[in-house]
């Protein structure tokens, strides 16, 4: 039986990261493939996607058009190694081919940094590496007559956005017995009963969140829900940490408050800005803690997003249908 015509949209380095060796060979076991690096719809990538029955993108791939059938005729699937899709493909696609995503592997890790964030900003460390970095030893004398305050444990904790990554940041972090505060209107108020959250509005949750995780999806009603008014309803002092999307936060209404010293960040994130500009305040300000968006993009997350592509792919072509497809009317609540 012949196997299916694939192209990789992916230059090789990218593609290495995502599809070890054994995978490769279980790629080519099952189709037909080819790997093309462009990261633009040009005359020849339009010429190899005429015979294309599937797609495997990544976020280097090009961003593709309503008419892309008009030039891959026989295309049927697209699968994506990630989880962004709205903002790649036109949306008449979703209805007229298969497209999936691959979020499910990179929550976890996601959320393994909101969990290091959250560490770091509770134990205020760093306050005291900028007081070992002085030439006293005075922090020593405070802490021995007075002790610290600072502990993660028993805390309150404010979330906006209580997805995939939001769920798997409160499970790993159970054993702090931390009190969760979360905003989400979309939310199930259900998860309340399996997770250790409380639902609240957003005037309620911003003035009590002297440590705010942002996991949210940028959509049009998150764009900027961090805005200069809502970050001044924050407490003084207040840490945001954010390992959703840069966009949730106006960026330069933030960086004030910090260099005013009113609010800390902790950010794995700063899109459009991104990677954030080498002369850009918040990557030296004090009360800062800039990650160059790290969370989910270990190797062994990209290996475990390549299996899921895998899967899909060939659950498609056996009749089976797949797990994790994108359809037109999710895309709303969807980065």
């Amino acid at each position: 039986m012949p196997r299916s015509k694939l192209i990789v949209c992916a230059g090789k380095e990218l593609f290495s990261s995502f599809f070890s060796t054994a995978q490769q060979t279980r790629l080519a076991q099952a189709f037909d493939w080819e790997r093309q690096a462009f990261r633009q719809i040009t005359p020849a990538l339009i010429r190899k996607m005429q015979s294309a029955q599937a797609l495997i993108t990544t976020w280097d791939s090009p961003k593709f058009p309503a008419d892309l059938i008009r030039f891959a005729p026989n295309l049927r699937i697209i699968a994506h190694c990630g989880g962004e899709v709205k903002s790649r493909f036109a949306r008449p696609l979703f209805d007229l081919l298969t497209i999936t995503a691959a979020p499910g592997p990179m929550a976890r890790s996601t959320a393994e940094m909101g969990a290091v964030f959250l560490l770091y900003c509770a134990r205020n460390v760093d306050f005291y590496r900028d007081e070992l970095r002085r030439r006293s030893n005075r922090i020593y004398k405070t802490l021995h007559l007075h002790g610290s305050t600072e502990s993660l444990i028993g805390r309150q904790v404010a979330m906006i956005g209580f997805g995939r990554i939001g769920r798997a940041l409160v499970d790993l972090m159970r054993a702090f017995d931390v009190q969760w505060r979360v905003y989400d209107p979309y939310a199930s108020k259900s998860w309340s009963e399996q997770y250790p959250v409380h639902f609240v509005e957003l005037k309620e949750l911003l003035p009590a969140a002297r440590l705010l995780v942002l996991t949210a999806a940028l959509t049009e009603e998150t764009r900027g829900i961090l805005n200069r008014e809502n970050l001044a309803c924050l407490p003084d002092g207040a840490a945001v940490i954010n390992i959703a999307r840069g966009g949730l936060i106006d960026l330069q209404a933030l960086t004030r408050e910090v260099r005013s010293k009113r609010l800390h960040c902790a950010l794995d994130v700063t899109d459009p800005l991104e990677p954030l500009p080498v002369g850009h305040p918040l990557r030296t300000l004090p009360g800062a803690i800039i990650t160059p968006h790290v969370a989910g993009s270990g190797r062994g997350v990209r290996h475990e997003i390549a299996k899921v592509v895998m899967s899909d792919l060939e659950s498609f072509f056996r009749g089976d249908g797949v797990e994790n497809r994108v359809t037109a009317d999710m895309l709303d609540r969807m980065t």
